[in-house]
């Protein structure tokens, strides 16, 4: 992947090529983004404008052997690491799947971790770093040089590494090999222990710009720029999120019709189609889950925010707005917050590995109550 690649972030890009020219490479970076806004395909073009054996003012040559290598995730000075999911009681490193990720990545580039596991698993199991890649890494490291100036280390998600992994990861950037780069690219700082935190030279990804994210769409996808853009504002800077909206817009089933089945049986009080929903939420993997909550937490506050007649300020498809239309009576100062706080608690029990089914009842009985308000 080439900086030219990404959509938007040009200041983040101009910091990184500025900080090779002028020699002041930190050996630990942490690449900190939310999902879909670039993150690992800027560690990746970094890693190739690092060890690029011709690069130019603004990206990698890319005809160099260096580049060649690069462009099939198979540069060996450049390492990956990233969540795999344990089967059975061998050890379990991210070699197991580094043709799998080489294929993943080359063709979408932009991704969630749920769309990995689906991917390796069929998204029943949320994949973890496990402290079995932490001498997979030393023995890496310890390797001389092939041809590259650096050896690198990709660690995506790194704040899904076990406590053993984490600690034994600190003490190798405690004293790292010379002429090492690792490159954590993650999604939830605040899930880092906080003394890798302080080892590590952050880097803030904020989401890409409506522009830019509308351009890349149109360009890949081959949709009209004006449903590109839709789908790019109602995304907020999230690419992945995007390409979901544009299928949406294509098929508007999935988290609405989900979203708006939750909310009649819950507002109607028919305990055997809050069961009915229950039933079809409860199969999905915890990551969708996870995914769903944000959804349904962004649409209950659309449908606040629509109470106030102010366009400018919605954020919805069509299909959405059809709905929130008639939705958005119910939804006023006395449970927002209070909906909204159900909803992050079920999502918390979720992350937690609690019960799907008690937890998707319990929240869908408490938001009963508060239509009530």
């Amino acid at each position: 992947m080439f900086f030219k690649d990404i959509a938007g972030q040009q200041p983040v890009k101009e910091h990184l090529i500025r900080m090779v020219k002028e020699g002041r490479v930190s050996h630990a970076q942490l690449f900190a983004g939310g999902e879909g806004v670039g993150s690992l395909g800027l560690a990746v073009a970094f890693a190739r404008y690092l060890n690029c054996l011709q690069p130019g003012e603004t990206d990698g040559c890319g005809s160099c052997s260096s580049c060649v290598k690069i462009s099939k995730l198979a540069h060996p000075d450049i390492h990956f690491v990233f969540p795999v999911i344990k089967e059975g009681s061998s050890p379990t490193v991210s070699d197991d799947k580094i043709n799998e990720w080489r294929s993943f990545f080359l063709e979408n580039h932009y991704f969630s971790a749920g769309q990995w596991f689906e991917y390796i698993s069929g998204g029943k199991k949320a994949g973890m770093i496990y402290a079995d890649e932490s001498p997979v890494i030393l023995r890496k490291l310890s390797l001389k040089n092939f041809e590259g100036r650096y050896k690198i280390m990709i660690i995506w998600l790194p704040e899904r590494m076990n406590d053993t992994g984490a600690n034994k990861l600190l003490k190798i950037l405690e004293e790292p090999p010379q002429n090492t780069v690792f490159l954590l690219v993650s999604e939830n700082p605040g899930g880092l222990l906080a003394t890798i935190l302080s080892r590590t030279q952050q880097i803030s990804i904020p989401p890409i710009d409506t522009d830019s994210l509308t351009i890349a769409l149109s360009s890949r996808f081959n949709v009209s720029e004006a449903e590109a853009r839709v789908a790019s504002r109602l995304a907020r800077g999230n690419y992945v999120q995007a390409v979901v909206n544009l299928d949406m817009s294509k098929d508007n089933s999935g988290f609405f019709d989900l979203f708006t089945a939750l909310m009649r049986s819950t507002y109607s009080r028919k305990i055997f189609e809050i069961v009915k929903w229950v039933d079809a939420a409860a199969p999905l993997s915890r990551d969708k889950m996870k995914s769903f909550f944000d959804y349904a937490t962004g649409m209950l506050r659309e449908s606040y925010m629509y109470n106030f007649r102010q366009p400018e300020l919605v954020y919805l498809t069509p299909p959405e707005e059809e709905f929130v239309k008639k939705f958005a009576a119910f939804i006023n100062e006395n449970n927002i917050e209070k909906m909204v706080g159900e909803l992050q608690v079920a999502y918390a029990h979720i992350e937690q590995n609690g019960n799907a089914r008690i937890v998707l009842f319990d929240m869908a009985i408490k938001l009963v109550t508060l239509f009530k308000s």
